[in-house]
């Protein structure tokens, strides 16, 4: 007797079709990573009456729920609904399950919750885009991380958003004790210099990770109040050109990366090929097929920058090639 699957539909709902003829898995995405407790009872029940028991936490920090029949994908879809609700994912449809299978979960490092080197909330940031994204079946990887030591790999991904600081010196707390000069010659970039007994910043140098306030005994460098960014552009594993994304903007603010965001978007509807398997090709692909003069103007269009934002004219793409 045939399997009738429509797996265009199973995919559209997030369900892994596996190698088992008839079987798959139920896959949910957790923005940021980050969930209330609730949740993990709720996928254990899944899996224990509709799976085989195992859960597989996938590397961008989602759940697949594995052995799941297709025949039940409707029932499970309504076992879903709470689950989204709780980690207040867009749906087009409430009952129907996960929207689209394109555009993967926006993964996030722990961020300012709980460590110390953090340089905003990762999470909150995480939510933030997913709400402005989704759903959407373009293929694109967005990472969150704290800070420039890169936790959660945002270069690996199309867009990485670094959190950056900008260090507040006090020099009447300064004590010229140099811990300060010492964490960032050991653990950052050598970007600070005593003069008369008081630290002056390279502020070209500086990549405003931070270390300088986690090392300092009495306070005299703090974190800004202000939010700034690094956000990294087109970063990719795969099979022909893995490579690392590179820096787009610094000192950026959190609104204007979500409008090049959108506008990439945009970018990629209007010059994605038309042999692209549902929406799958990386944006990497496209500029270099378009141009990256072309896709800045895409995505700059209608961003107002701050007048500190540093906006990279060029990029030149390097990598590994399997493909020449």
């Amino acid at each position: 007797m045939g399997l009738d699957v429509n797996t265009k539909k199973l995919k559209k709902n997030a369900f892994r079709v596996s190698k088992v003829r008839g079987i798959g898995a139920s896959r949910i995405r957790v923005p940021g990573g980050y969930l209330n407790a609730k949740v993990l009872g709720m996928v254990q029940e899944i899996a224990e009456e509709y799976g085989n028991g195992y859960v597989h936490l996938t590397t961008r920090q989602g759940f697949e729920i594995e052995g799941i029949r297709y025949e039940d994908m409707e029932e499970i879809n309504q076992k879903l609904q709470p689950i989204i609700e709780l980690l207040e994912i867009n749906q087009t449809d409430p009952g129907t399950g996960y929207p689209a299978s394109g555009t993967r979960n926006i993964s996030a490092c722990i961020g300012n919750n709980v460590c110390p080197f953090a340089n905003f909330n990762t999470a909150e940031m995480a939510k933030k885009i997913e709400k402005a994204v989704f759903p959407n079946d373009l293929h694109f990887k967005i990472a969150c991380t704290g800070c420039s030591n890169d936790c959660a790999k945002a270069r690996m991904h199309d867009f990485g958003i670094i959190g950056m600081t900008m260090p507040q010196y006090d020099p009447d707390r300064c004590i010229s004790c140099k811990a300060c000069m010492k964490g960032c010659e050991k653990l950052s970039v050598r970007a600070l210099r005593m003069e008369n007994y008081k630290i002056i910043r390279d502020e070209e140098k500086c990549i405003g990770c931070g270390v300088c306030v986690t090392k300092c005994p009495t306070r005299a460098f703090t974190r800004s109040k202000k939010k700034y960014y690094k956000l990294t552009i087109m970063g990719r594993t795969g099979k022909k050109n893995p490579r690392l994304g590179q820096d787009f903007l610094i000192w950026a603010d959190a609104e204007n990366i979500i409008k090049i965001i959108l506008n990439t978007y945009a970018f990629v509807n209007a010059y994605i090929s038309p042999d692209a398997p549902a929406g799958k090709e990386h944006i990497g692909y496209i500029i270099d097929r378009v141009g990256f003069e072309e896709y800045k103007k895409w995505a700059l269009k209608d961003v107002k920058l701050m007048p500190e934002t540093k906006v990279k004219e060029c990029i030149y793409w390097d990598g590994i090639h399997f493909d020449r």
